[in-house]
């Protein structure tokens, strides 16, 4: 899907599309299966949360909204090595600038670790669980494969007296980890792989986020989704497509265990998007090994890096209901969630004026010591957002890829001999180049005339174009980051050979940083997180974390145009 096919408008909340779960949604209501919708987004924290997870976000606390249902946000902490508070904190901050509100306080999986253990006891009393001492190694061997059955565990025939016993003491600490596990006992022909067998306990002898060292054995995913579901009497459990051969285990725990409600899974396409990785653990490499400066940083899939960068929730918003919701996996062209980005900042962005390679230019027919408050819209197209003042002297600065000792026709900018407007200001003309020993123009002499402030020249001579500028004594320095797509292959994760493969696909040009760019005094006295149009650049955001009045400093969310149309077509 492109950019082309977008058909929703940045300016608004999009139009809800009638997919699948939304009808399905229609039809339990209609039917009377229950009294309200219920959803839930139970992400692992684990990590930061990435663009696919967006879409995920926006479904189902989309879902609830529109059907004056609620959903909860529940953190799945079956996994205490790899989930921290951090995460915990950017997940919580993440949904709440996406613009969506939870149902009462913060859910945690580690929460129902009490009933889950008891759960785990009925069903080593029902028959229905045995603790198993197979090494991983020998349990790979017993599992089978996908086309043979597998093989009864020697442990699988225990007693339910032994089972309680082992499993007592599992959770007592006496075993060290890895040492036994408890399994639910279903089917090892099952050819469900899932099925044979699966570890709904296992040994971890490390501290918990939430629960401290109150645990030494942890429930696995698979054994607690179903049932956080059911106490919290979710009505549709919505997970992406991997999870489908998970479901019978999702029933099968409901059915075997006298829960409080019986939730439903639906399964739904995830989202896959060129030019980038949103494997958790590969984003985690990323970090720790600073190929990247940390998970927010602006060229990054996650969340908090497409904040960072200056995205727009709204654009965010926008994008996964266009993609729309499916069962067919896909991938979806960057260059359509670049669209939204730039649709809205289009309409919304305040315009300013930055020079972000600085070249003198001194006006010999200007007062030596004037400093001129001229005004510049805010913005073209909407008088509402107001004007503000451009203090406009002698010597300006100009960018260096705006004058050219000479040129064809096609240059539309500052040559010498020739005339240009400055934006919302004077017409000039370029009559002399100052170089230094290399060749190189330092400075350029132009005169000005009084009479073109928002009029032609006089002479009827036309100036060819537009460019901006900054006053040299009153402009401010700032420092500006350029950033771009973090690949430079459509599918980095098939480069190269192994895991490592899709670290040599990184863009080298992903990040410039500019430290002597001069702007408008106004980008000075502004808020972390303001979004601007510099004038013929591009859009750029006042960084969350590093900009301080003192030291201004922007991140380049994105171009005017897309520069990658080229390549990929």
């Amino acid at each position: 899907m492109t950019a082309e096919n977008a058909t929703a408008s940045a300016s608004s909340e999009p139009a809800k599309s009638n997919n699948f779960l939304r009808q399905r949604i229609e039809q339990d209501l209609d039917a009377g299966a229950m009294k309200k919708v219920v959803m839930r987004f139970p992400p692992e924290p684990n990590g930061y949360l990435h663009i696919g997870h967006a879409k995920a976000i926006c479904l189902n606390f989309g879902l609830a909204r529109d059907f004056n249902g609620e959903c909860n946000l529940r953190f799945d902490d079956t996994n205490p090595e790899k989930e921290s508070d951090e995460y915990i904190a950017a997940i919580t901050e993440d949904v709440k600038w996406l613009g969506f509100e939870w149902n009462g306080e913060i859910r945690y999986a580690s929460s129902y670790f009490e009933q889950l253990h008891l759960w785990a006891q009925q069903l080593i009393a029902d028959g229905k669980a045995y603790v198993c001492d197979l090494s991983a190694q020998e349990a790979r061997e017993y599992r089978g494969t996908l086309t043979s059955a597998g093989s009864n565990s020697p442990h699988r025939d225990r007693s339910v007296e032994e089972n309680q016993d082992l499993f007592a003491r599992m959770t007592a600490g006496e075993f060290d980890e890895g040492a036994c596990v408890l399994r639910a006992k279903i089917d090892m022909a099952a050819p469900n792989i899932n099925l044979r067998d699966p570890i709904i306990y296992r040994i971890r002898k490390v501290v918990h986020h939430q629960t401290g060292d109150r645990w030494c054995v942890y429930p696995t995913y698979d054994f607690t989704h179903g049932q956080s579901d059911a106490i919290e009497g979710i009505t549709h459990s919505i997970c992406t497509l991997e999870f489908e051969d998970h479901r019978p285990l999702y029933e099968w725990f409901l059915n075997a265990l006298p829960v409080p409600a019986q939730p439903h899974q639906y399964e739904f396409s995830r989202l896959n998007l060129n030019y980038t990785v949103t494997s958790k653990r590969k984003l985690k490499r990323l970090v720790d090994e600073a190929v990247v400066a940390g998970w927010d940083d602006p060229r990054m899939p996650t969340i908090s890096g497409m904040r960072r960068r200056g995205y727009a929730a709204a654009s965010l918003r926008s994008f996964c209901e266009a993609i729309g919701v499916t069962r067919v996996n896909g991938v979806v062209d960057m260059s359509m969630l670049e669209f939204f980005v730039r649709e809205h900042h289009n309409l919304h962005a305040p315009r300013a004026m930055v020079v972000l390679k600085p070249l003198k230019v001194v006006l010999t027919n200007y007062p030596d010591d004037q400093v001129e408050q001229l005004t510049g819209a805010n913005h073209p197209q909407n008088p509402a957002m107001g004007s503000r003042q451009l203090p406009f002297t002698k010597t300006l600065y100009i960018d260096q890829e705006d004058f050219r000792e000479s040129a064809n026709k096609k240059f539309k900018r500052l040559v010498l001999g020739k005339k240009v407007r400055l934006r919302n200001a004077y017409v000039i003309m370029a009559e002399k180049a100052i170089t230094d020993e290399h060749g190189n123009v330092t400075e350029v002499h132009a005169t000005y005339d009084p009479a073109t402030l928002g009029e032609d020249p006089p002479d009827g001579v036309k100036p060819k174009g537009v460019i901006q500028w900054v006053s040299a004594s009153e402009g401010i320095n700032i420092t500006v980051r350029e950033y771009d797509r973090l690949f430079s292959a459509e599918a980095p994760e098939q480069e190269g050979e192994g895991d490592d493969g899709f670290l040599t696909a990184i863009n080298p040009q992903s990040f410039v940083e500019h430290t002597q760019c001069v702007a408008e005094p106004t980008l000075g006295n502004t808020e972390p997180e303001s979004v601007f149009q510099f004038e013929r650049e591009g859009y750029f955001v006042a960084d969350r974390n590093d900009y301080t009045k003192q030291r201004p400093v922007f991140n380049k969310t994105i171009g005017l145009r897309d520069s990658w149309a080229k390549q990929d077509s």
